[in-house]
């Protein structure tokens, strides 16, 4: 891929396209939760610009254009706390190395402005798409949590992922 693949933090001017993934279910596939409240974007916005102490978004970009996100959250605790990570992408840039490029960017991102040794990932067993990315990037395949998401009516198995500071190639 000739493209130049980035992650930036969230701008204004990205609000409108991060609504896109609130209201547009055929955006997120299997990852649609239900509708959420648009409100709720600004307001995270405007009270840490979605760069939070714990957690966080990164808009990435595509030859400088909003392409989707990858976002972090708190997991564990106490002092094994680790960080979870995620991705969402526009339909017209999945299965091009976007993603796996994006990841890959916010795990390195991750591991050299925080403290954390541990990075999890999780996806549902049919996207094997996001496990191939995974694999290239380094994490390991560590199991399957049965019925850990409810999506469409119906709990669904998740398959895990992690990536340790020391297993970056």
């Amino acid at each position: 891929m000739d493209a130049d693949i980035a992650l930036r933090p969230v701008q204004t001017t990205d609000l409108a396209f991060l609504c896109r993934f609130y209201r547009e279910p055929e955006l997120v596939a299997t990852n649609w939760y239900g509708y959420r409240d648009l409100g709720s974007l600004e307001r995270r916005y405007n009270a840490d610009g979605y760069l939070g102490a714990e957690d966080g978004r990164l808009i990435v970009t595509v030859d400088d254009q909003p392409a989707g996100f990858v976002d972090w959250s708190p997991a564990g605790h106490g002092a094994g706390k680790y960080r979870s990570i995620g991705i969402a992408l526009v339909p017209e840039q999945r299965g091009r190395g976007v993603g796996t490029h994006a990841q890959r960017l916010l795990c390195r991102y991750l591991f050299a402005h925080t403290a954390i040794q541990r990075i999890e990932a999780a996806t549902l067993p049919d996207n094997i798409a996001e496990q191939r990315a995974l694999d290239r990037i380094g994490f390991t395949r560590e199991g399957l949590l049965r019925s850990a998401e409810f999506i469409e009516g119906e709990y669904r198995d998740v398959v895990v992922y992690g990536l340790l500071r020391d297993d970056q190639r």
